[in-house]
């Protein structure tokens, strides 16, 4: 009996690990800190850390830079421009000939799910050719920090990454601190995409950045479009709440190509209170959006927006 207490106890811890890490491509872990599991699903044994790779997506090249590894990143995309530093690298793109990639010998190619699925023709070539590709991108803060080892396991740079995870928890409680004691906090509609109407899901990047800037997040009852941390909520639900936000912010980027005009100017907003009041605020997507260190400038530029007394002469770069 105790044989098959034991055997279903084995199947509970089992079948826990799959519902945690399981999903649509929101699944990416470490098995006994040896080998990966990367969110298209390959298993890669790492052996000896990496030395010699090409980031294929600007989060992973601003997390390499930030532990450290200068020496090992040998190329970058064009989009990459974050840290300066960058633009001693060269540029490569989903769309070369693997000629180019063979050519400059990486042992790694870092990207994420959304070339995996366009350009699986490259990447396949490139495995084959020996050269072990990693697809990464985390959706939300706890998926950041699983990240942020995985790229220190990755490469050799454990003890790195752990104090980058420990900075940025220290750094986000300094924030919430600022405003522990404020009772009225501003109601904020956080927007994603302005043509499509869609703002952020609760637990999103973007959404904690907010909440830890001691922003409300009004529309955090939004329900997640097709496994990602962005919701449809359109225009009828938004304006339903018009009289409760008090604060309208923006993410600008490839993502969202917006405006303060096309803000203010869309048909039916006028009955928004932040934009009868001009609270209007327009975000790099990259410092809300992104995986990296960065989403500390968003806390601090969000709580100087809403809270200016409060975050006086505390840096936005920190």
């Amino acid at each position: 009996m105790k044989r098959f207490k034991n055997y279903f106890l084995v199947l509970f811890f089992f079948f826990s690990a799959i519902a945690v890490h399981a999903g649509d491509e929101g699944s990416f872990y470490m098995i006994e800190k040896k080998t990966l599991v990367d969110q298209k699903g390959r298993h890669v044994t790492i052996d000896k850390p990496f030395q010699r790779i090409i980031s294929l997506y600007g989060a992973h090249t601003e997390n390499l830079f930030y532990l450290g590894l200068d020496r090992e990143i040998i190329g970058v995309t064009q989009a990459d421009n974050y840290p300066e530093r960058v633009s001693s690298k060269k540029v490569f793109s989903q769309r070369d000939d693997p000629e180019k990639y063979l050519v400059e010998k990486p042992d790694l190619v870092l990207i994420r799910p959304m070339l995996d699925r366009g350009y699986a023709r490259l990447f396949d070539r490139l495995e084959k050719s020996g050269i072990t590709v990693i697809s990464l991108q985390p959706k939300d803060i706890e998926e950041m920090f699983r990240y942020w080892e995985i790229l220190g396991i990755l490469t050799g740079r454990q003890k790195e990454s752990r104090l980058m995870i420990e900075k940025f928890k220290q750094s986000v409680d300094a924030y919430r601190r600022i405003t522990s004691d404020v009772e009225d906090r501003y109601n904020v509609y956080f927007e994603a995409i302005h043509t499509k109407m869609k703002t952020f899901t609760r637990g999103a990047m973007a959404d904690f950045v907010l909440t830890a800037s001691g922003g409300i997040n009004v529309a955090d009852d939004g329900s997640p479009s097709r496994g990602t941390n962005i919701a449809i909520y359109g225009k009828e639900r938004i304006l339903s709440k018009a009289s409760q936000i008090d604060v309208f912010i923006s993410q600008k980027g490839a993502m969202n190509r917006v405006s303060l005009e096309m803000i203010k100017n869309e048909p039916g907003f006028h009955i928004i209170k932040a934009i009868q009041n001009d609270r209007v605020f327009i975000l790099d997507e990259k410092i809300v959006s992104r995986p990296t260190m960065r989403l500390l400038w968003g806390i601090s530029e969000i709580g100087n927006y809403l809270y200016p007394d409060l975050f006086k002469g505390i840096g936005i770069k920190q």
